[in-house]
C-alpha cells in the first residue's frame, strides 16, 4: 500500500452564506458613512463620460466596495472577490464584483486622481472632527513627506521606469513606479494619511513636493491644527518652492 502524496487540483471558496468572513469591516465602514464619505464621493466625483457604458456610474458605491476589499486585504482587482464571500452581501448593500470595479477603475483621468485626492483631504478633516485621531493638535502638528519606488513587473505597466532605491544599503536601479505621500500627525497619534501622488519610477523624489506639502498644511489646519506645524522630510525637500509652501 503506498500514500498519495498528491494534492487534487482545487480551489478552496468560501460560500456559506451563514458566515461572516471579514466581520471587522462592519465598524470601519459604518464609521466611514458616520463621517459622510459616500457623500464627498458623490460630490466630488464626476464622470462627464465614459468609453464604457454607465462604465461611471455610481462612483460612491464602486469606490466604497473598492475601499471595503483593501481594509479586507486585497491587493488586486481579483482579490476585491472577498467582500462578496459567504454572507458578506447580506451585511453590505451595493457590493459590486472585481471585473465591474475594473471597468470603473479604467474610466479614471488624472482629473479623476486629483478628485480622489480631494476626497481624502475631505474626510480626514470630517474624521478629525467625529473621532480623537489628532490628539494635541492645538499645539503641534508633523507633516511628513517622502517618495518610495515600489517595483513592477509587465513590459505594458504605464509610467514604469528605472529609478534608484536603496537594498541591503546599496544604491541600485529597479523598474517601477515612485509615490510621493504625506502623512499628519501629532506627538500622541498615528500618522494620517493626507495625500499620495503615482509617479513615474523615473521621477526625482522631490518632484510635486510643493503642492503636496501646501495641501497638507492647509487640510491640517481645517482638521483642528492650530498651533505650530513641523513640516519633515529629508534632504531631497530641501527646496526653495517647499520652504516658500511652508511659509
Amino acid at each position: 500500500m503506498k500514500l498519495h502524496h498528491e494534492w487534487s487540483k482545487a480551489t478552496p471558496i468560501f460560500d456559506d452564506e451563514n458566515l461572516v468572513s471579514y466581520s471587522g469591516l462592519m465598524p470601519v465602514m459604518g464609521l466611514a458613512e458616520q463621517t459622510g464619505l459616500s457623500e464627498l464621493i458623490c460630490e466630488k466625483v464626476r464622470f462627464k463620460s465614459s468609453r464604457v457604458k454607465s462604465a461611471g456610474s455610481n462612483p460612491a458605491g464602486k469606490l466604497g466596495s473598492i475601499i471595503a476589499g483593501m481594509a479586507a486585504g486585497a491587493k488586486c482587482l481579483d482579490g476585491l472577490d472577498v467582500i462578496r464571500s459567504g454572507g458578506m452581501r447580506r451585511v453590505f448593500g451595493a457590493v459590486y464584483a472585481p471585473a465591474t470595479l475594473g471597468q470603473f477603475l479604467r474610466e479614471f483621468t488624472h482629473g479623476h486622481t486629483l478628485q480622489l485626492a480631494s476626497v481624502l483631504r475631505g474626510h480626514l478633516v470630517r474624521l478629525a472632527a467625529r473621532c480623537d485621531v489628532l490628539p494635541g493638535a492645538e499645539r503641534q502638528v508633523f507633516v511628513d513627506i517622502d517618495s518610495l519606488l515600489r517595483p513592477v513587473f509587465g513590459h505594458q505597466k504605464q509610467g514604469a521606469s528605472y529609478g534608484h532605491t536603496k537594498v541591503a544599503g546599496r544604491q541600485v536601479l529597479q523598474k517601477g513606479l515612485s509615490p510621493l505621500a504625506t502623512t499628519i500627525s501629532t506627538p500622541g497619534s498615528a500618522p494620517l494619511i493626507c495625500g499620495i501622488r503615482l509617479r513615474a519610477g523615473k521621477a526625482g523624489s522631490g518632484k510635486g513636493a510643493d503642492t503636496m506639502v501646501a495641501d497638507a498644511i492647509a487640510t491640517a489646519r481645517r482638521a483642528g491644527a492650530t498651533g505650530e506645524i513641523l513640516v519633515r522630510g529629508d534632504s531631497a525637500y530641501g527646496s526653495h518652492t517647499v520652504v516658500a509652501a511652508c511659509i
